[in-house]
């Protein structure tokens, strides 16, 4: 497994948590969908080089794995020569719990702010990424997000009804917190309204919203890797 980078102790450090349990059951693969292919490469490869980009100084990048995928990982970083420094951690039952595991890894000592970021959203452009992370220094947690291409409707007794979406948006990641900030809404118990880490720290703290990308998709179906390698060509 490749060996952790160094960490800084300065205010300004920036840690990246990268997700990833996925099973694959939706895509119908026979691996887990960031293992699959996209122009050659792992999708998870492609979501750990966007932030080893040398430019968003990420001090330290944590790779939250099933423990029954460190193997087929490990095999991938020697099949496709990966010597990006990351460290491999074991995830838990549930998104909230992986994370969790995430933040756990980290020294005490560590300070600044973490992005954390599906591993199977490979295209994430980089200003969106240093966008984030520039946000969360201002304002203590910021999110990517989208204003809904689609018109939206929500659901009532009586059926239906028009929503405005001009004021809704479609949340993607990264979303960067102030690392302390994230701790102390993981100390809180896991509830069921938790969707992502923007839900786990609401309550605690204003939640900013950056301008997003809708090439910054999250592959979950077939559709969905087509389109990233349609994206990748052009």
């Amino acid at each position: 497994m490749a060996a952790s980078v160094s960490v800084s102790t300065a205010a300004s450090s920036r840690v990246a948590i990268l997700v990833a349990g996925g099973s694959g059951t939706r895509m119908g693969a026979d691996r887990p969908k960031q293992f699959l292919e996209l122009a050659g490469e792992p999708v998870l490869l492609h979501t750990l080089r966007r932030f080893a980009e040398p430019s968003l100084q990420v001090s330290k990048i944590v790779l939250v794995l099933p423990t029954e995928q460190f193997a087929t990982w490990q095999v991938l970083c020697e099949q496709y020569a990966i010597t990006i420094p990351h460290q491999v951690v074991a995830g838990g039952a549930t998104r909230w719990a992986s994370v969790r595991n995430g933040l756990a890894s980290l020294p005490n000592r560590e300070k600044g702010v973490v992005a954390v970021h599906d591993g199977v959203r490979p295209l994430t452009p980089i200003a969106v990424i240093e966008a984030t992370y520039q946000a969360a220094y201002n304002h203590g947690a910021a999110v990517a997000a989208v204003v809904p291409k689609d018109s939206v409707r929500g659901l009532n007794q009586q059926g239906s009804y028009a929503l405005n979406r001009s004021r809704l948006r479609l949340v993607q990641t990264p979303q960067c917190f102030g690392l302390e900030l994230l701790r102390r809404a993981y100390q809180l118990p896991e509830l069921t309204t938790f969707t992502d880490d923007a839900s786990v720290v609401e309550d605690l703290h204003p939640i900013h919203l950056v301008e997003g990308d809708y090439r910054n998709i999250k592959i979950t179906t077939p559709e969905d890797l087509l389109l990233a390698e349609a994206l990748l060509r052009h």
